[in-house]
Parts: structure tokens; C-alpha cells; sequence
């Protein structure tokens, strides 16, 4: 990820202080975990990988076959721990190794420790930790891309006005790394850069600027000698995009570069409205299926079609998993998406990196934060997985129970049927089949609801032939309560009851039909950052960012949509610093 914008998790979460300080004294003891692992010294050999690297790098990159980023961590800014991670040890990557990942990928920014000015050296300590944390990973038999990651944002991007000054510092931070990294196995690629972008450039300078990065970057590192003379390289497109003209461009840098050693590197978080939740993109749809099935046609009609292996860097959605915020994206059509994607890479022979901040393996216990969800994605390596068209059904508060229909997706897999814990499921009388229609029984319901407490009353599992099962929730609901209140622009949340109910999205507009917010083009203001549920506080926070946008006086009516399917129509007028909300 290339700036603190796109990645909600570029800060600090503050981990635990005593193991982080426990940490720091076992790197600075050479050790990790019960294992020995100092760095290097000047002049030692570093260490040999554990696997047998092939020399095509098409091959290479197959074997790299899966992968996961060291996020936030030696990328984070201006020191490793900066963002709230640990430090690094080996047995991070024993773990990572174990869950059957070939190939990490280690970000590294190196701003804060690199001169501003000639000859832009880098400090001794950091390249050496560097090396380190490359060492650990090569000694866990883990492929290794090393990159130049946030200086991307930092001060390459100002290109465009500093052009002489940024070149100078690019070649000479690449010649730095690469007489470091000259006698490491081939285990180990460089990445040119992390996301390359330039402030205030035309396509046309765009285009020669990043050609003039990659190319200088190949030229350095295979000057340098030793295995860097046929060390496989990465090369991006602008901004890692799989759009078309970047992809075009880095095709003609391949090609004229006339090395077999190369692969290209794109990045995908999904369409943005999807990832992020904005503009009333709260499902996993058509149009977000479609984008992701039209990103990676292009790359691989563009690359995959001329012989260029290609490396999926990054991959995840923007906002999810965010353990801080309420999840801005819901949960059943989040997993619907690493799914598909797991899918469709593995189709296209595309090698793919996780990208994991902390958000994932939590890396103080070494476990992952969501085990259900990695298995999803562990097992799209391999297969397919089922899902319905939700992950929930609703049922009223009071009343009959009536039945619920759900649409299998199968893809390409049978029906086993469903279970309710350890207990299969009886078709015709819990639940009935019809085509992919998938009906559960008013008697099921019933019996599962229970006595229809607020909230989720039980679970059951589809299961599939193959793949990961699929839960879906049995949930009482009632219409969402919102209440008057007042407050100011930097704190103001309305009373809301939930009744069993989740927010899906607000719709802000003025009485002109304008938008209302601080995304203007758009009604559909975006998740956690306009407005955010506080269920544990019966609230819906609107955040300062979209109080203070508000028009003075002039009032704003938003209808807030929640899972069920239900609205409530709510209105609020700033007048100074002071915000007043109605029930419409």
C-alpha cells in the first residue's frame, strides 16, 4: 500500500510495550523464539536457502506460489515498530512457513534512515536489520522480494520538479542494496518499487518516468555482480494498476530490457466502492465481480499472453479486516470476495502476496485474528468454495415465523445439504431445494429462533463438495430506533436502537437534491469515515469530517440502510459548532 489513506492500518494500535521490549532485547541477543538467528557480520556468508530455486523466472515466480507481506513492519515510518507491530523474528516466518505460505514479501522504507543528500547513504544499523529479517526468512526456506516501499510517496513521486536530485538518491539507495544483497541465493528478488507515482505529471512524463526508474534499477543491479547478475527482478506498473495504459507501458520496458530473468507486479484491492464501502457499495455484486474478472483479463491478455510471469504484490480489501472500527464491509460478501480472487488466480497461474498489516496473524501470539477466515483463503489455493446469495436470513421480532430463501452459489460444486451443528439437516422438512433456490422451513426457523432475542438466535452450515463451509445466521430483527439529540461538530452520535440490525450504508442529501458530506459525488457517504455504528453504545457516530462539512443552516437528510433491509430517515443542521438531529 502506498500511502495512509488507502491502508486504515498504517499507524500505531500500541501492541503489548513488555513483549515488544522482550523483543527488541532477543534481536539484539541474536535470537527468536527458541531459535538462534543472529544477522550477519561484515564478510559472513549468508545463509543457504532452504529450497532448490529454478533458474526460469517464470518457475520462480510459480514456486512463490503462495505468498504474504511483512506489512507495517520495516516499511513502517520512521522505525519498525512505529505502526504497532513487533519486532521481527524468525518464528514469524516458521509460522508463516507452517501455514503453508512459499514466499514473503518484505516492504522496506528507507527514508528515515537514508541521507537526504549526496551521496544519500543508508544508515549501517538499518541495512544490517534488513539483512537480518531477509536472513530469517531465507533460513525458514521462504522466497524473499525485498523492495523500496513507502520512499514511493516519501520523495520519489516529486520527480516531476526534483528530477536530477530523486534519480541520484534512487540509484544510489538501489546500489546500496544491491552490493548488500550481491551473494544472497536467488531465494531473494528486488522489487523496484513499491507503487510508483508522480505528483503533478502528465501521462506522457508518467510513462517516461517510471520506464527510467525500472530501467536504471535493472542496469544497478546487474552491474553489481555476483548472483545479482541473474537474480530475478520485479518490475510494477504505475501504481501497481492493471489498467490498461499502465500495463501497456511496463510490456514496452520488459521488452526492451530483453531479460529473461524479469516478472511484472500489479496490486488489486478490489473495486473501490466495494472495498471501502462508499456509493452504496455494501455487496459483492456483479459490478464488483466483473471489475475484478476484467483487471485480470487485461493481465492476462497483456502479460500472461507474451510469456511475462506476473505477481499479484498486494492483494485484500482496503478496509477489512479492521479490528479497531466497526467492519465497513460486511463479512459473508467480504469472504465471497477473497473467494473469487483466490479463484481466479489460481486459473490465471498469477502468484499472489497477502497483504496482511497486523490485521491478520496477530504477531504477538501467532495466531490468526480471524481463523475462519484464513481457512477461506487457504483453501482457494487449492478449490472452490459455496456460498449463498447472504449470510444471514432475518426473522420479525414477534408474529408467525415465515420461511427464508436463499440462492446457492455453487460454483461448479454439489449441494451436500445443510447442518445445524453437529446434526445434518432433513430435506423437504427443515429446508427444500429447488434449482439453486435455497428455502429454510418456517418449522426450521421457528425451532431455531428460539425465543427471538434481538440479535443472532443460531447458525447453520452449507456444505459443499469441496472448499470451505458456509454459515449463515439466523437473525431477529425489529425496525432500527433513532431518537433527537444534539451536539457539536467534533462529537455528535445519534441514539440509535438496532433491534438485531446492522448498518449497511447512509445516504446524505441537501433538500436541492445536492449531495451532503464530504464525498460529494456520491449520496452514499463511506463507512467509518462519515459516519460510523457504535453498537456496543446504542449510537451512530457522524464523524467531524462529515459534521463540518455540512452546509451552514441549511439542513441535511439522511436515510441510514441497515442489513435487513430496512431505513430510517433522520435529519441534522449545523449551525456554528453546534449539530441538531431529528426524527424525520
Amino acid at each position: 500500500m502506498n500511502d495512509l489513506r488507502r491502508s486504515s492500518y498504517h499507524r500505531s494500535h500500541g501492541p503489548g510495550r513488555l513483549l515488544a521490549v522482550l523483543l527488541a532485547l532477543a534481536v539484539v541477543l541474536g535470537l527468536s523464539a527458541g531459535t538462534a538467528a543472529a544477522g550477519p557480520d561484515e564478510g559472513k556468508k549468508p545463509p543457504r536457502p532452504a529450497v532448490a530455486v529454478p533458474y526460469q523466472a517464470k518457475d520462480v515466480n510459480a514456486a512463490m506460489q503462495p505468498g504474504w507481506n511483512l506489512g507495517n513492519t520495516l516499511d513502517a515510518i520512521p522505525d519498525e515498530t512505529s505502526w504497532g507491530n513487533p519486532l521481527t523474528t524468525r518464528a514469524h516466518f516458521a509460522k508463516i512457513r507452517s501455514e503453508g505460505f512459499r514466499s514473503v514479501r518484505i516492504p522496506v522504507t528507507w527514508t528515515d534512515h537514508q541521507s537526504a543528500t549526496a551521496p544519500y547513504a543508508v544508515d549501517a544499523t538499518w541495512m544490517k536489520r534488513v539483512q537480518q529479517v531477509v536472513d530469517f526468512a531465507v533460513a525458514e526456506g521462504l522466497y524473499v522480494v525485498l523492495n523500496v516501499h513507502h520512499d514511493s510517496w516519501q520523495w520519489i513521486k516529486k520527480m516531476s520538479t526534483e528530477h536530477d536530485q530523486v534519480v541520484a538518491r534512487y540509484n544510489s539507495l538501489w546500489t546500496q542494496i544491491a552490493r548488500q544483497f550481491r551473494d544472497a541465493p536467488r531465494s531473494v528478488l528486488f522489487e523496484s518499487i513499491n507503487e510508483p507515482q508522480f505528483a503533478d505529471a502528465s501521462q506522457e512524463q508518467i510513462t517516461r518516468f517510471l520506464h527510467e526508474l525500472n530501467t536504471s534499477f535493472h542496469s544497478i543491479v546487474r552491474a553489481s555482480g555476483s548472483r545479482n547478475g541473474n537474480r530475478v527482478l520485479v518490475l510494477p506498473s504505475w501504481n501497481t494498476s492493471a489498467n490498461q495504459k499502465p500495463l501497456d507501458d511496463l510490456v514496452t520496458t520488459i521488452r526492451a530490457l530483453k531479460d529473461p530473468h524479469l516478472i511484472a507486479t500489479v496490486h488489486y484491492y478490489s473495486w473501490y466502492p466495494f472495498s471501502v464501502n462508499i456509493a452504496g457499495g455494501t455487496r459483492y455484486d456483479e459490478t464488483a465481480q466483473k471489475d475484478l474478472e476484467t483487471s485480470f483479463d487485461r493481465v492476462r491478455d497483456t502479460l500472461l499472453a507474451r510469456g511475462i510471469p506476473v505477481y499479484l504484490g498486494e492483494f485484500g480489501l482496503l478496509s477489512w479486516p479492521n479490528h479497531f472500527h466497526p467492519e465497513s464491509v460486511e463479512r459473508g460478501e467480504a469472504l465471497k470476495y477473497f473467494e473469487h480472487l483466490g479463484h481466479k488466480m489460481r486459473t490465471l497461474g498469477i502468484t499472489t502476496a497477502l497483504w496482511d498489516a497486523f490485521n491478520l496473524l496477530n504477531r504477538e501470539t501467532l495466531k490468526w485474528r480471524d481463523p475462519a477466515l484464513f481457512a477461506l483463503i487457504k483453501s482457494s489455493w487449492t478449490t472452490r468454495s459455496g456460498s449463498t446469495s447472504f449470510d444471514r436470513v432475518y426473522l420479525p421480532k414477534s408474529g408467525a415465523v415465515p420461511a427464508r430463501s436463499l440462492t446457492l452459489n455453487r460454483n461448479g460444486l454439489k449441494f451436500r445439504g445443510l447442518w445445524h451443528g453437529s446434526g445434518k439437516l432433513v430435506q423437504g422438512r427443515d429446508y427444500t431445494l429447488s434449482g439453486d433456490r435455497l428455502t429454510l422451513t418456517a418449522e426450521l426457523l421457528t425451532r431455531l429462533a428460539g425465543d427471538r432475542g434481538y440479535g443472532v438466535n443460531a447458525t447453520v452450515q452449507a456444505r459443499f463438495s469441496a472448499g470451505r463451509p458456509w454459515t449463515v445466521e439466523v437473525v431477529t430483527t425489529g425496525r432500527p430506533v433513532l431518537t433527537n439529540t444534539t451536539g457539536t461538530t467534533e462529537a455528535f452520535a445519534v441514539p440509535a436502537q438496532y433491534r438485531g440490525d446492522q448498518l449497511a450504508t447512509m445516504h446524505a442529501t441537501y433538500a436541492d437534491g445536492s449531495n451532503a458530506g464530504p464525498t460529494d459525488w456520491t449520496p452514499y457517504q463511506e463507512f467509518n469515515q462519515a459516519f460510523s455504528p457504535d453498537y456496543p453504545k446504542s449510537t451512530i457516530v457522524l464523524t467531524p469530517a462529515f459534521n463540518t462539512s455540512l452546509r451552514e443552516g441549511q439542513t441535511a437528510t439522511l436515510v441510514f440502510h441497515f442489513y435487513s433491509g430496512a431505513t430510517v430517515t433522520y435529519q441534522v443542521t449545523r449551525t456554528g459548532s453546534t449539530v441538531t438531529g431529528t426524527v424525520a
